[in-house]
């Protein structure tokens, strides 16, 4: 995850004596850090794919590392085609191991149709279950909830909460349609793909925002809009929009964009808010629920803050269900503080409505083998943050 807190580096180059139209282009891609860089996203802007290769198309090329091992590769279209149908970056994933400094990659045109790679990210639209919005990678997924759960129709579950929920997975494979399918009371419980054990209700949940007036919180309801920009199989890219609302004598509206990749147990988060007749700084407060115990389940739980660096851990041991660690990274130089109100731990933020903020959340878990202790849940968090702060530098190279 490299795009949080300051673009990727990149240079396009052309080797001497090579007309513009070639047949293969070479990546490479250099790494500024000791830490390993596992799962990193390698983007290819493909208004510079079609510079070099002005014929390619997106389903007749190849991807391969320097060993000339084929590598899953993602074309997004997470803006609408412009008018010479350029889509947006060319996306594949290499794991960088901790010291390696360099890796270099080439995309072939291809005269066979590349295959079918496995989604390893999923994000829709629920209706079936009272508008829910639902995403996944394959470590951990999630969801809000929308109008429907708000109305009359909702019966004994209607409530108000723009928190974000969290599914615990066991599995690296997708279970959101699984487990929809089956219905929530077999989600509540474990039937070995893992499970919802994570009470959102009216907190923040797993990094939900708010506006912070220095004593109380003040949020949205329900999501109103989705859309999906992207859908796999290495990166989603969706935006829910949430209707203004009244905070602190302002009306406020959010729009979040959510960037899910595969391999990562943090999403990368784009927040705009817009204030009704102002252009006032806000402080935004990234919330984390202080007690998303299950019901019937005890929880313990402590917090580590780390100002420097810019982000906030929680971890949570539940009776029976194990361990769960919850985070928010921010940009240490947008950092403003830290608060509680009653149900939240609270990262705060100075926001300047129109401009984006970015920041990424999300959770992980003691039985999907990935973490066994806080400690390992702030190491990694740590790590997230350091790469946050140090993109990879990519420069192309074209060749015949």
């Amino acid at each position: 995850m490299t795009r949080r807190f300051s673009k990727l580096i990149w240079v396009f180059v052309f080797a001497a004596g090579v007309a513009r139209a070639a047949d293969k282009i070479v990546v490479t891609v250099t790494n500024d850090l000791d830490l390993a860089r596992p799962a990193e996203v390698i983007e290819v802007p493909w208004t510079e794919i079609t510079k070099a290769m002005p014929d390619a198309l997106l389903q007749h090329l190849t991807v391969k590392d320097s060993t000339g091992s084929v590598l899953p590769y993602q074309v997004t279209n997470e803006k609408p085609l412009d008018s010479n149908g350029s889509y947006g970056e060319l996306l594949f994933q290499h794991d960088f191991a901790a010291g390696e400094k360099s890796a270099s990659f080439t995309i072939e045109k291809s005269k066979a149709v590349a295959p079918v790679f496995p989604a390893r990210v999923f994000a829709r639209y629920v209706p079936e279950r009272l508008d829910d919005f639902g995403w996944e990678n394959d470590r951990i997924a999630h969801r809000v909830y929308g109008p429907a759960l708000s109305s009359p129709a909702a019966g004994q579950d209607q409530m108000v909460s723009s928190g974000i929920d969290v599914w615990c997975k066991r599995v690296r494979y997708l279970i959101v349609d699984r487990w929809y399918n089956k219905g929530s009371g077999h989600y509540h419980k474990d039937e070995g793909e893992g499970m919802d054990m994570y009470q959102t209700g009216q907190s923040r949940g797993c990094g939900g925002t708010g506006i912070w007036d220095g004593q109380k919180l003040y949020v949205s309801n329900d999501y109103r809009a989705w859309k999906v920009l992207a859908n796999g199989p290495i990166r989603a890219v969706f935006e829910l929009t949430f209707d203004p609302w009244a905070a602190n004598g302002v009306k406020v509206s959010e729009v979040k964009r959510f960037t899910v990749d595969a391999g990562h147990n943090l999403d990368e988060m784009e927040s705009t808010f817009t204030v009704e007749g102002g252009t006032k700084d806000l402080t935004v407060a990234i919330g984390i629920n202080k007690n998303s115990a299950d019901q019937g389940e005890k929880v313990t739980a402590g917090q580590t803050k780390n100002p420097a660096d810019g982000w906030f851990a929680q971890w949570e041991t539940e009776k029976t269900h194990g361990g769960i660690g919850e985070a928010v990274i921010v940009d240490p130089a947008a950092l403003s503080g830290f608060a509680d109100d009653q149900y939240n731990h609270l990262v705060l933020v100075k926001v300047t409505p129109g401009v984006p903020l970015h920041y990424s959340i999300g959770a992980g878990w003691t039985k999907s083998g990935d973490f066994s202790s806080r400690e390992d849940w702030n190491n990694y968090v740590a790590a997230c943050a350091a790469r946050a702060k140090s993109p990879v530098k990519i420069s192309c190279r074209a060749t015949p």
